[in-house]
């Protein structure tokens, strides 16, 4: 998994509410147990129209979404299709609290913010769809011109997102601390 430090990007809005896994990734896309050809199927739907500004994301790597993004059913393939498909970093009100676990453990940030700092990075992007947002992991802080927002995250994901592991890899980062304290107990 790449570290994930901070991320200057511009930003695709997909301003919606209850955005579900099945609209992020629809099911005859599942048939692989990897991230191969899931880019294809991400957004499927929504991309296939020329307006949509999922069509043509240019390369951006931040989504900007609404309310509970992520519900539905518990689709590992979600993150790894926003992750397949170039986003680094999700920005909404919410998120469904099963997909921002597998985001998090797939290198995915799912950000959370407060309603005015939301709306108003909505307005800022309304206002110049060609803005540029800093999200600053460490800090834990996300940016854009003349605004600064605070996100929570919780301790230990933020640590394996920094390092790049996921959980297996941090406790395996540790081996040598932790046949120290075995070795330690057993003397006990």
């Amino acid at each position: 998994m790449k570290p994930f430090l901070e991320l200057t990007s511009r930003v695709v809005p997909l301003l919606r509410d209850d955005v579900d896994t099945d609209q992020i990734i629809p099911a005859r896309y599942l048939t692989v147990t990897d991230r191969s050809g899931l880019a294809e199927g991400l957004f499927a739907a929504w991309r296939s129209d020329p307006a949509s500004p999922l069509a043509d994301p240019r390369g951006a790597q931040i989504l900007l979404a609404g309310h509970n993004f992520g519900c539905g059913s518990s689709r590992e393939h979600a993150p790894w299709a926003l992750l397949a498909g170039g986003y680094r970093c999700v920005i909404a009100r919410s998120f469904a609290d099963i997909f921002r676990q597998n985001a998090l453990r797939n290198g995915l940030l799912p950000v959370a913010l407060d309603e005015r700092p939301h709306a108003r990075l909505v307005t800022s992007l309304e206002e110049d769809p060609r803005l540029t947002v800093r999200v600053d992991l460490f800090a834990t802080t996300v940016s854009w011109r003349d605004h600064l927002a605070r996100f929570p995250i919780d301790g230990f994901a933020r640590e394996c997102l920094l390092g790049g592991v996921d959980a297996l890899g941090y406790l395996l980062a540790r081996d040598a601390e932790i046949a120290a304290f075995e070795t330690r107990r057993g003397a006990a």
